[in-house]
């Protein structure tokens, strides 16, 4: 079914200053200048391919959609002809998804004239999330990524379309090279982005397994994994292969004690028990969690 004819608005001086003036002279059905401020149906709009953000709230998506009922679309969405009769939405898919909730038949839609590149679409869907704070930190990460083994972007000219700092931009691509179990961890934020830049330097996988099990059960704050972490990456290793019921042994206390544990058995019978510690108040910890 082909997209009802656009209804035309005019522009807010405070808008029109943001995103150009629009022409709001009548236009033929389906016509209209570039650059122009319209009413389009929801059903003439679909989804931006190059969309950085994977997951909708629905909780958030919700409570969007009732404060469109009560008030309408504030914010114009902004979308490209796709050369089909219909449009391709560049930013705000999130208020699109609720106005669909709200039971709204129209949205205003900000399109653009000069259709923008594939790049140039994921840089602004990129901004428009990042700016809301709707991206976790794996999906800014990926969207950064993109735009760098994809379009050939550096990431200082990342950093500068998107508005961060070249610091940020790195931080979070260094997030990418996390163990899978990681990256699930810090997307369902049981992690934060500081724990997960604590734990990359554990490169030994049973390692991270264990340290990553400790931070989240133990809710450890990002200092207390950076020093677990240094408690894991100093502790000497066995001198040969450690028989397999001890060392999930040794992961069981560390886990339970929060600090490295390593279990030395002698060939003759016996061992001993090796606890690491950073400082006097891990020790003081460990006394007390001895102690019971």
């Amino acid at each position: 079914m082909s997209p009802e004819a656009p209804r035309r608005m005019g522009l807010g001086r405070g808008l029109a200053a943001l995103i150009g003036s629009g022409d709001t002279q009548d236009a033929a059905p389906g016509a209209h200048p570039a650059d122009t401020l319209v009413q389009l149906p929801l059903d003439a709009l679909r989804p931006n391919p190059e969309q950085p953000r994977e997951t909708f709230a629905a909780a958030a998506l919700e409570g969007l959609a009732a404060s469109l009922r009560e008030h309408g679309v504030l914010t114009p969405l902004v979308a490209r002809r796709d050369g089909q009769g219909g449009y391709v939405l560049i930013a705000g898919e999130r208020r699109w998804r609720a106005a669909r909730m709200a039971g709204l038949e129209r949205v205003p839609v900000y399109v653009r004239g000069a259709p923008p590149s594939l790049v140039e679409q994921l840089e602004l869907a990129l901004i428009e999330n990042l700016q809301r704070e709707d991206l976790d930190p794996v999906e800014a990460a990926l969207g950064y990524q993109r735009l760098v083994q994809q379009y050939g972007h550096t990431q200082e000219q990342v950093a500068t379309r998107v508005g961060k700092d070249r610091a940020t931009v790195a931080n979070a691509l260094r997030l990418l090279k996390l163990p899978d179990a990681g990256l699930r961890a810090l997307r369902e934020h049981r992690i934060s982005a500081g724990h997960a830049r604590a734990l990359l330097p554990l490169e030994d996988p049973e390692a991270f397994q264990v340290a990553l099990a400790t931070v989240v059960t133990r809710e450890l704050s990002v200092r207390a994994t950076e020093q677990l972490v240094r408690s894991l990456k100093k502790a000497p290793g066995p001198a040969k292969k450690p028989d397999r019921g001890v060392t999930r042994l040794g992961d069981q206390l560390t886990r339970s004690l929060g600090s490295r544990v390593v279990l030395k058995p002698r060939a003759a019978g016996g061992g001993r028990i090796v606890i690491d510690y950073t400082d006097a108040d891990e020790l003081d910890r460990l006394v007390g969690k001895l102690r019971g």
